[in-house]
């Protein structure tokens, strides 16, 4: 791989615009920080240094340059990250190719990808008539068709069956993905929906009746090796970028409704599968925007789900703002029968998740009985606690005592008898890698790396000192960095990390380095103490080295030799 190709992409690529497409980034000083998406993190504790060119979590000490960013998140090798962002910079990387990767499920996806074509051809001929008529009906226009890569399944029992087993596809593959049933098609006459993974590759269908057949209004694929509905969210790849220019991202509950709210321009929208909110999913959603606007259906199951979603998020530190919907309207529903303006409205008019749950607590309360009473307020004050803004808590306090004519003090001191920790609770584990502790020869070795690392200078002395590091993996990284120095003139740390990215291990102790944090601003006289403590280790490791050789030696002029090499060593100890 060409290494100067490489350090020009990186050189036009800014990381902060690379990962803030992925991640919410907020500045902080110079630097900018986010939810680290390598570890289960609640906290932003990954640094995105626009002057360095890398980034950093101190939690889970993941560490590198836009190139390993990429390479990590998107599940690529370099030669991929390198093409994509060269092509997004300008760069021409034509030369570069990318070996085609053959995992067992292509079969999978070469035959949804088929299905998907098939259906949207269906829908295009004289015999989609019929269905294109209804999806104008319920304002669904070509614009929207195409953009959703909607389809149609024929009104026959097995017409995709026989065309994909006569094109070579696996009837029992067929079978295992949902696409068939023995030698009958899964979807007959339906309006075919597909189905993504998170990149945008079709793994599944949700087909739609659109005539009074009695039949079920929708059938999903079932759960196969390549969708996981617990693991996906609909519209995801589509929204990711959206998310990133709105700084927000709006949960849905189902496909129909992201597409509706596509059709008055809001694409900053995911949708459930059909499921419970899973961590997994939570942890994609915290990748699109810690800013989540909850719009789910207005009937009782999704009030239900609102409250348990937001409880979800909460307990991440997320509080989501919540869309109310009338019952039993749902986000398409209330396109349809209100219009644009009237959505924007309550998008804009949307409440706190805490002031939501609030209300719903209130409506099925007795305030005539002392008791549902208490216990209501008892609840308010609970949810209080996970309120962070101590402002707001004032205001919810004084609008209880006010309502319910109580003293304010009263309901501070019990606010403050439910916030205190409980004493029997069990500590949380911590499951962050555990930073293991150094002995000050690892410090001083590992001071001296990340000096070299950021100043010319010190690599300059250190060749010229002819100092060799005791520890194997401290010398292989100082060799790398003398020789990088010297091929091209200076050491700069993202096209450094470049420069080592295929060799593992090197890469491991560069990122451990750059996650210790250390000053970079040094004298002489300090690098000149830090290397008397490495070569006083040295000494130290030698004379014990020779101590056990003489003890074990029977001849006695070796053991002179041996015992004067240690008198000479311990005198220059001194």
């Amino acid at each position: 791989m060409n290494n100067e190709l490489a350090n020009e992409i990186r050189s036009k690529c800014d990381i902060v615009d690379i990962i803030g497409e992925r991640i919410p980034l907020v500045a902080r000083g110079k630097n900018f920080f986010g939810v680290c998406p390598f570890h289960d993190d609640s906290n932003p504790s990954m640094c995105v240094s626009r002057e360095k060119q890398i980034y950093t979590c101190f939690s889970c000490h993941a560490t590198g340059n836009v190139f390993t960013f990429l390479m990590n998140y998107e599940h690529i090798d370099f030669r991929e990250a390198l093409r994509y962002l060269g092509e997004k910079v300008g760069v021409n990387v034509s030369g570069i190719s990318i070996a085609r990767k053959n995992t067992k499920y292509d079969s999978f996806y070469e035959a949804y990808s088929f299905s998907l074509k098939y259906f949207q051809n269906n829908l295009q001929s004289k015999i989609g008539k019929d269905a294109r008529s209804y999806l104008a009906a319920r304002k669904i226009d070509e614009k929207v068709i195409k953009e959703f890569e909607i389809g149609l399944s024929l009104d026959s029992s097995d017409d995709l069956t026989k065309l994909l087993t006569s094109k070579k596809y696996d009837l029992g593959v067929l079978n295992r993905i949902g696409l068939s049933s023995d030698t009958r098609d899964i979807y007959i006459d339906r309006i075919m929906f597909p189905l993504y993974d998170l990149g945008g590759k079709v793994v599944g269908f949700s087909g739609r009746i659109y005539k009074d057949n009695g039949q079920n209004k929708y059938l999903n694929t079932k759960e196969t090796p390549i969708f996981k509905k617990g693991q996906l969210l609909y519209h995801y790849h589509i929204a990711r970028e959206e998310c990133r220019l709105k700084k927000s991202v709006i949960l849905m509950e189902g496909f129909m409704d992201v597409i509706r709210a596509s059709t008055i321009g809001i694409r900053n929208t995911v949708a459930l599968m059909g499921t419970a909110l899973t961590n997994e999913q939570l942890e994609l959603i915290k990748r699109l925007s810690n800013n989540v606007i909850l719009c789910l259906d207005g009937d009782d199951p999704g009030v239900h789900a609102t409250l348990s979603i937001g409880d979800m998020l909460l307990s991440h530190g997320i509080e989501a703002k919540v869309v109310v919907l009338p019952n039993p309207e749902d986000p398409d529903s209330f396109i349809l029968n209100h219009g644009k303006e009237s959505f924007l409205n309550l998008l804009d008019s949307a409440v706190t998740f805490n002031d939501f749950k609030l209300r719903k607590l209130k409506e099925k309360v007795d305030f005539r009985s002392d008791e549902e009473t208490a216990h209501y307020i008892n609840q308010v004050l609970m949810e209080t606690t996970k309120v962070q803004d101590p402002i707001r808590i004032e205001i919810i306090l004084k609008k209880l005592a006010k309502e319910f004519d109580l003293s304010y003090n009263t309901l501070e001191m019990r606010f403050r008898e439910l916030e205190k920790p409980k004493p029997k609770e069990a500590p949380v584990v911590v499951t962050y890698q555990k930073t293991k502790k150094k002995t000050k020869y690892e410090k001083a070795m590992e001071q001296i790396l990340y000096f070299m690392l950021n100043n010319d200078w010190v690599i300059s002395l250190f060749e010229k000192e002819r100092f060799i590091f005791p520890n194997e993996e401290s010398r292989l990284l100082a060799s790398e960095i003398v020789y990088y120095y010297t091929t091209y003139g200076n050491i700069n740390i993202p096209d450094f990390y470049t420069y080592v990215q295929d060799k593992e291990e090197i890469v491991n102790f560069l990122n451990e380095i750059l996650a210790g944090n250390y000053s970079e601003s040094t004298s002489r006289d300090d690098l000149f103490e830090y290397f008397g403590v490495v070569r006083e280790y040295s000494r130290t490791q030698e004379i014990k080295r020779l101590t056990n050789s003489l003890k074990k030696e029977v001849d006695p002029v070796v053991q002179a030799e041996i015992a004067e090499k240690i008198r000479k060593l311990r005198i220059g100890d001194k």
